[in-house]
């Protein structure tokens, strides 16, 4: 019996194919090539009046967002704004036809303190500001709220695209940059808001008289404000002449307070430069 298991397991066929699956083919890699321009990228970058960042929005900017949203905030349109008809109520129903009241557009205003202390010291001028970040925009809701503010409105886009679609020429009283991210690596100074194709935007939407008016605590993007809104031709640096002293810049208008966080950096030693510059 073990003689015949042995013949018929010598007898069997013996496979000695590889029992590993075949690989499979190279994939074909199509060479990657780079745009020559900026007219072969589908969507170039462009420079935005932000940055967003992650924040929470507490309890108290939520309910503001709720009561007071539908009233004071604008929702962005491409098509010139109705100025008298988005701040209707402010002057009351009897007067509101008869005065056309002057509009001052702000771009960022952070937690919006400087915002709701400037529209209560001049009740008499209105207040167009830009913000995306979403607890800053609750937080000055909540500061109308809390203040009995009118003279506000928000419109939470781009200002870059509110400036382009919304602002017809010379519709501005004035401009307020307060405290723009300065962007301090010199390879990211590339990306600061104040340029010169932003200021001969906002240039050509102030009125006669307007005024720009930029303060920051980095002094060499101070430096390049002065720059940038010296080259502008429709502007005129006003405080050279007023106060050659300091050199170009300003002396802090009245209007515009102290925050919490320029007092810490006063503290610290770090300065602050104001610009006021006039349309002309």
């Amino acid at each position: 019996m073990g003689g015949a298991v042995a013949v018929s397991l010598q007898s069997a066929p013996v496979n000695d194919t590889p029992t590993t699956s075949p690989k499979a083919p190279e994939p074909v890699r199509t060479p990657r090539i780079r745009p020559q321009s900026l007219a072969d990228v589908a969507f170039p970058k462009t420079i935005k009046s932000f940055v967003r960042r992650a924040g929470r929005t507490t309890t108290g900017q939520t309910k503001a967002f709720a009561e007071l949203g539908p009233k004071f905030l604008l929702p962005y349109q491409p098509a010139p704004l109705d100025f008298a008809a988005a701040f209707a109520d402010v002057a009351g129903a009897d007067d509101m036809a008869d005065i056309k009241r002057p509009t001052v557009l702000e771009i960022g205003f952070g937690m919006g303190e400087a915002t709701a202390h400037i529209a209560a010291l001049l009740p008499g001028t209105n207040f167009l500001c830009c913000e995306v970040h979403e607890p800053g925009v609750g937080a000055l809701l909540k500061r109308i709220g809390e203040q009995n503010l009118r003279n506000i409105r928000i419109c939470a886009h781009d200002a870059v695209e509110v400036i382009d679609h919304m602002l017809p020429l010379q519709s501005l009283a004035g401009v307020h940059l307060f405290f723009p991210d300065p962007w301090h690596k010199k390879k990211h100074n590339k990306r600061r808001l104040i340029q010169a194709p932003l200021i001969a935007k906002l240039a050509a939407r102030l009125q006669l008289g307007g005024y720009i008016h930029c303060a920051t605590d980095w002094q060499p993007y101070a430096e390049q404000i002065l720059e940038v809104l010296s080259a502008e031709p429709l502007l005129k640096n006003t405080a050279r002449a007023e106060h050659p002293d300091l050199l170009g810049y300003a002396p802090k208008p009245h209007y515009r307070p102290l925050t919490k966080f320029e007092n810490r950096g006063i503290k610290l030693g770090h300065g602050v430069w104001d610009l006021v510059f006039e349309r002309i």
